[in-house]
């Protein structure tokens, strides 16, 4: 064997052009194969830490349509009912929210802004922190204060160049005092972008910011969000809050639900089926490369096979058997693939080192499942497409070949 893979890296160093484009396609596919899935897995990583970075053990509860396409919206009662530790005892914070877009003013600056409607609680929840200022108290919440906390981003689009803790804001026409400005958290989570929002007390935004009111005379909320006390409970909670809500709105065992609980688990877990469908996808799109590459492999060995004819027969007459000539032009065609590959994948790390330093925060980096991937499909098709050539060459009758021209 050491015998073959020395004849075979001669071959390779005496057809430097021709060994050089037969590893390309190998080289491409392998590169191409590590890249994607790697990339796949950083990102799938990236999204899942952003998730977990918005509060852990999370769930959510919204309202939905019923059969007769009727939507029941969602009411502080039915908040306050979850928040009782006897009915959802393994519950450790409970936080209605109220979506509301609507214009903000600064300055002469008018923009569209989402406002959100929290309690005190959100900080928590949700894994925030203050980069500026402070949250409101509960205080505020129950005297319907007009203050305000702003992410990021919406301080960015309507306080450009002013700092903005201590200013005055209209929204929707009504003055808010900005108390504070949250860290930058990204664009995911349950729902739009964290980072472009005003948080305003839940009840400053109920009742100055939304006329909305329910039959009952309650004026609804969009979400609830939950938080269980370790993720061992989540889907305890889950049924409990199920239960509760049943009761609450009298729905009857025959009755489906006219609301949706979504629980932070199941929505990574379809995140990550996504992800890892369409990295699958993108390295069987660059896998096709290997193919071509294997065939070209198999082309150069057929050719390799006939300019040496006279050599395999001077080998046959001196004694090798046929497994001999097999096994040296399989080891050749191997080698090929082999040599290809280790490109490919000094290839492929050059490429990650190049993403990771261009978008530090996706964490890319070369996986050893990938390396050890591409090595294991670099010697099947070294073996898949040298086989024919290989036995090719095993096959030929020494006379034949000793007087081959």
């Amino acid at each position: 064997m050491i015998e073959n893979i020395r004849v075979a890296m001669i071959g390779l160093r005496s057809n430097k052009l021709r060994s050089a484009l037969t590893m390309l396609g190998i080289t491409i596919g392998v590169a191409a194969v590590i890249v994607l899935v790697s990339l796949g897995q950083a990102v799938e990583n990236y999204v899942r830490d952003q998730f977990l970075g918005i509060g852990t053990n999370l769930l959510i509860v919204f309202a939905q349509p019923n059969e007769n396409g009727e939507t029941q919206r969602l009411t502080l009662d039915e908040a306050r009912a979850l928040a009782d530790p006897f009915r959802v005892p393994d519950a450790l914070y409970v936080m209605p929210q109220r979506n509301v877009t609507t214009t903000a003013t600064f300055e002469g600056r008018e923009i569209t802004a989402r406002v959100l409607g929290a309690t005190p609680d959100y900080l928590t929840v949700r894994n925030r922190q203050l980069v500026a200022g402070r949250f409101f108290t509960p205080a505020e919440m129950d005297s319907l204060a007009r203050v305000a906390v702003l992410g990021p981003e919406m301080a960015e689009r309507l306080l450009p160049g002013v700092y903005p803790v201590g200013q005055t804001i209209r929204v929707n026409g009504l003055t808010f005092r900005v108390e504070g400005v949250l860290n930058r958290v990204g664009g995911a989570g349950f729902g739009p972008n964290e980072d472009d929002v005003i948080i305003a007390p839940l009840t400053t935004v109920q009742t100055r910011l939304s006329g909305e009111r329910v039959l009952s005379g309650d004026r609804p909320i969009s979400n609830i969000i939950v938080q269980a006390r370790s993720a061992d409970v989540v889907d305890d909670v889950a049924q409990q809050i199920r239960e509760t809500l049943r009761e609450e709105r009298g729905i009857s065992f025959r009755d489906e639900d006219n609301f949706q609980v979504f629980t932070q688990t199941e929505l990574l877990d379809s995140l990550g089926n996504i992800t890892s469908l369409l990295t699958a996808f993108l390295a069987v799109i660059a896998g096709i490369s290997l193919v071509v590459g294997g065939i070209g492999i198999m082309n150069i060995m057929l050719v390799t096979v006939t300019e040496r004819t006279r050599e395999i027969g001077l080998r046959k007459a001196v004694g090798a058997q046929k497994q001999d000539i097999l096994m040296q032009f399989l080891t050749e065609a191997t080698t090929l693939a082999l040599v290809g590959g280790t490109i490919g994948v000094t290839l492929a790390a050059g490429g990650m080192l190049v993403l990771r330093l261009a978008l530090p925060e996706l964490a890319a980096s070369v996986q050893p499942s990938s390396v050890l991937l591409a090595t294991v499909i670099s010697v099947m098709i070294g073996v898949f497409f040298g086989i024919y050539p290989a036995n090719r060459a095993a096959s030929l009758n020494p006379i034949d070949a000793l007087r081959y021209e």
